[in-house]
C-alpha cells in the first residue's frame, strides 16, 4: 500500500518545480493587507496611516515597487 501513497505523490512533486508563477500584487502580503483594509473601512483612511505603510513596507521587501 505504501508504493501506492508514494506513486501518486510522485507526479505532483515533479510539476512543483517545474513552473513557478510569479506572485501578483494582489496576493501578496494577506495579513497586512487584510487588517490595513477593515481599518480604513471601520476608521477611515486618515486613521490607518501605520497599517497602510505596514503593508507598503511587506510589498516592497517582496519586490514590489510602491
Amino acid at each position: 500500500m505504501s508504493s501506492m501513497s508514494a506513486a501518486s505523490v510522485g507526479p505532483l512533486r515533479a510539476n512543483e518545480g517545474t513552473e513557478k508563477k510569479p506572485l501578483k500584487p494582489c496576493c501578496a502580503c494577506p495579513e497586512t493587507k487584510k487588517v490595513r483594509d477593515v481599518c480604513i473601512i471601520e476608521k477611515g483612511e486618515e486613521s490607518c496611516t501605520d497599517l497602510i505603510e505596514a503593508h507598503k513596507d511587506c510589498m516592497r521587501a517582496l519586490g514590489f515597487k510602491i
